[in-house]
């Protein structure tokens, strides 16, 4: 299954027995996840294994082949990101990752929720805190260093914030935040989550669901509730929901009323 490509970034989730790759080479970074089976593959003149939730790290113009370790087959997926999207303001140069096959949580979770729903489109200030995230994930494991950042520009993230709470039902554009913070996405991404620590799709998507708790309360139906919010539909209200309390929005609405 391949999704929907978003801004030059693609992913795809894959299944396959045996040899499936010939050596081939992408113009992109291929960032991926094991997620059953061994995945096996050239790269770089030495043979890797990946064993389950082990992330793959293989760089731009790098000659590798691909294949199932096992009888049993491989599932994994990967998400090709193009190499301008790992830049940093004052960096001239590339990540290059010392690795082809980590064992990094914090990499594998970014990588996992990029690649969890493929057959949605992300909107714009998830895709950037994407991007962010695996930028400074590969400078993390590679030979080089991102230039540090110095001092943080907190009144432009405070503006970001407080445009981000006026506009919370609505959708932002990344492009939006720039204009607002005078700052490139990036690096207002890196101070944003500095500063308050967290991102700022994850703050507007907290701030949604702070809103559609005051409206349950107030006797609002599910459907009607996710609408007024910002949410696409019920189904994208319940499963930011769940993943912010562990629970389904009934279920906690019990709870607080009893």
């Amino acid at each position: 299954m391949q999704a929907r490509s978003s801004e030059g970034i693609e992913r795809i989730d894959a299944r396959f027995h045996g040899n499936a790759y010939a050596p081939h080479r992408h113009d992109t970074y291929a960032l991926g996840v094991t997620l059953s089976g061994v995945q096996t593959f050239t790269y770089r003149g030495t043979s890797h294994f990946s064993m389950p939730g082990n992330v793959i790290v293989l760089h731009p113009d790098e000659v590798h082949d691909g294949g199932a370790g096992t009888e049993e087959g491989l599932h994994y997926r990967m998400l090709y990101l193009p190499p301008e999207k790992t830049t940093q303001a004052g960096c001239h140069t590339l990540p290059f990752a010392k690795r082809a096959v980590i064992e990094d949580e914090e990499f594998r979770q970014c990588l996992t929720e990029a690649l969890g729903n493929l057959a949605s489109e992300p909107d714009s200030l998830l895709l950037t805190d994407w991007q962010s995230r695996l930028s400074d994930l590969l400078w993390k494991h590679s030979n080089g260093s991102p230039k540090p950042i110095k001092r943080i520009d907190r009144a432009a993230v405070l503006r970001c914030r407080d445009y981000l709470l006026e506009n919370s039902a609505e959708t932002v554009e990344s492009q939006e935040l720039e204009q607002v913070s005078g700052i490139d996405r990036f690096t207002l991404f890196r101070h944003f989550r500095c500063l308050l620590g967290t991102s700022p799709h994850r703050y507007l998507i907290m701030r949604r669901l702070e809103r559609c708790k005051q409206m349950m309360r107030t006797g609002a139906g599910l459907a009607e509730t996710a609408f007024a919010c910002g949410f696409a539909d019920q189904a994208h209200f319940t499963r930011h929901f769940k993943n912010a309390f562990g629970m389904p929005p009934g279920r906690w609405l019990s709870l607080v009323s009893r």
